[in-house]
């Protein structure tokens, strides 16, 4: 990976300011309406700084996700390349004390123009390849996107998701990237599978904020809804392999509601093959110093 990718500042492990510790006390649990604990003190580090937590970090990244998402071409072709090319866009959020791994992160640095409009409907898909090529090539990216944070299951519902947003635009920050996006998967949609995905993202809970607790995390840190993304995530596979993945019997075509699933999977028997377009919704995030 070139100079040019690397962290400008060649900062090591960053902690989380005092201030944003002390007001994470005051977070909402969005299930429960009870405020979070305090969460410890946070350390924020790269792969590129900590290369042994790379293994941890591929781990609790892996864990959360439905067998068939597993199954996107463009993920499955790209996805071990960011460790290898862009180690210092991937990170880990720490107990400072401890050191035990709260919450991961990965993004890519893309080359994006600043107009909503021109966010791609594919999402993950084609920041991922963008990203990828932008690294290979040595071009010079404008912005990164994100493309996943995962907390540590014994921790969710301590308002760590909303510091590893904060920390992936401090980490964005340090290569001199003045944008980050964000194709944000909602976690709710999967109970509203035939709701388009422009109406889902447009629902408000009565204090105005969005009803999708994903989104609402993002809005909370600062996030601004910008558009939906059609077709994020592409998963294509044989009947006999959607069966597998959903453990659910398919035998006429037609679309098919599975578990986990944004939207349904259309199944097509006499081409022995079934898709999945996974919509998401572009967020733009402020970085710091931008």
């Amino acid at each position: 990976m070139g100079n040019a990718i690397l962290t400008r500042h060649g900062r090591s492990a960053s902690p989380l300011p005092p201030d944003a510790r002390a007001s994470a006390a005051c977070d909402r649990d969005d299930r429960r309406g009870r405020p979070h604990r305090r969460p410890p003190a946070l350390r924020i580090v790269t792969a590129a700084e900590r290369p042994d937590l790379v293994e941890a970090m591929r781990r609790l990244g892996a864990s959360p996700w439905p067998e068939f998402l597993n199954r996107d071409a463009v993920v499955e072709a790209l996805w071990r390349y960011l460790y290898e090319l862009a180690p210092a866009y991937q990170f880990a959020l720490l107990e400072e004390k401890s050191e035990s791994l709260l919450a991961i992160g990965n993004c890519i640095p893309i080359r994006w123009d600043g107009d909503p409009h021109t966010l791609p409907d594919r999402g993950v898909d084609a920041v991922l390849e963008d990203g990828v090529a932008c690294l290979r090539e040595g071009a010079t990216a404008t912005a990164a996107s994100a493309l996943m944070i995962v907390v540590s299951p014994e921790r969710l519902g301590q308002g760590i998701s909303g510091w590893a947003i904060r920390a992936m635009a401090e980490v964005v920050g340090r290569h001199g990237l003045t944008e980050l996006v964000a194709p944000v998967r909602p976690t709710h949609k999967h109970r509203y599978p035939l709701i388009p995905i422009d109406h889902y993202i447009s629902w408000r809970r009565e204090d105005g904020l969005p009803a999708d607790p994903w989104m609402r995390v993002h809005e909370r840190v600062g996030g601004q809804m910008l558009r939906p993304a059609a077709a994020a995530m592409r998963v294509t596979g044989s009947v006999a392999e959607w069966e597998r993945w959903t453990q659910m019997a398919m035998l006429e075509s037609g679309r098919y509601v599975i578990p986990g699933a944004l939207v349904p999977v259309e199944i097509d028997r006499e081409r022995g093959l079934g898709c999945y377009q996974e919509p998401a919704c572009w967020m733009r995030h402020r970085v710091p110093g931008a």
